[in-house]
């Protein structure tokens, strides 16, 4: 791995290895990016690190959900950078170049999923995979001007990807428009039974749908606070993540000196110093906000 290639520092310097695609499909004709982070078949996974790099093999595979996307007709274009091991969200790598954000030059993409938002809003890709797992989709598309959101966690398969924090990681994407995001989700999540529907005018949507639910249901109510704090639950996450992330990596990480970046390594020094009981009580947390959420909605609910 020689560092990127193009404008933007979006994509990796590999070798360009075709990659099969089919060539109709309701995904036909779009350009597909790739988050250094997933197996595509005949490329390393670098992870953002260099040294994970030169230890890996080619896949044999391509990961599941990225090769669903080239059976629906898109067709590759190149790896994207990611920030390092995908443990941060500011879009900067200390191994590779800086990826530029299209949308404002003199700003960060954010990250982790960098080299794919500036792909795509670069309109060097039209789709980019990515994955998010506390906001590495939803701040580089807030940063790049994009369609990007966190998909229910389980709902897209990750196999043949990098785990940080596996009961926190998602695999996500990234659009210019609504249209064509709306047509990758359409052949990742197939049918849902929940519809979620958007509007351009979403303040006056807003405003209307209140007003429809109020006149079915009643005046909306405030209920009482939950017991947990937005601090607890910061925290939560927080030791949650580092916990898994230092499971996943830290026995390779503690091998050698692997020379990560600012602001990672610290992360991972993190994770290290919390224990298995500590992460228990915080995954007893996590289910008892899970529970008092479900209970305050019941069967019938509205959150709006």
């Amino acid at each position: 791995m020689t560092g990127t290639r193009g404008p933007l520092n979006a994509f990796l310097d590999l070798d360009g290895i075709p990659v099969s695609n089919a060539q109709s499909g309701p995904l036909a004709g779009l350009r597909l990016a790739v988050k250094d982070i997933y197996e595509v078949a005949g490329y390393r996974t670098g992870c953002g690190n260099p040294q994970k790099y030169q230890e890996a093999s080619p896949a044999s595979a391509t990961a599941p959900a990225v090769q669903a996307l080239l059976d629906s007709g898109a067709r590759f274009v190149g790896k994207t950078q990611t920030d390092e091991l995908a443990f941060s969200l500011m879009g900067l790598n200390a191994h590779f170049p800086s990826p530029v954000n299209p949308a404002a030059p003199d700003r960060v993409t954010g990250g982790s999923s960098s080299g794919s938002a500036a792909a795509v809003a670069g309109g060097l890709a039209d789709i980019a995979a990515g994955s998010d797992t506390g906001g590495s989709i939803r701040a580089p598309a807030s940063f790049c001007g994009l369609i990007g959101l966190r998909t229910t966690h389980g709902r897209i398969s990750l196999e043949g990807a990098m785990p940080l924090a596996p009961s926190l990681d998602t695999f996500g994407w990234f659009a210019r428009d609504m249209v064509t995001y709306e047509k990758v989700g359409a052949v990742l999540l197939g049918d849902d039974l929940h519809g979620l529907v958007l509007g351009p005018q979403e303040a006056d949507e807003y405003r209307a749908m209140v007003r429809t639910v109020a006149s079915m249901l009643g005046a909306p109510r405030t209920v009482a606070p939950l017991s947990h704090s937005t601090d607890d639950l910061y925290w939560c996450f927080r030791k949650l993540q580092g916990y898994e992330a230092w499971q996943n990596h830290g026995a390779w990480i503690a091998g050698s000196d692997r020379m990560l970046g600012p602001g990672v390594k610290e992360r991972f020094e993190h994770g290290a110093t919390i224990d298995a009981a500590t992460a228990q009580f915080e995954t007893e947390r996590r289910v008892s906000f899970r529970r008092e959420l479900a209970d305050l909605l019941g069967e019938d609910g509205v959150l709006v």
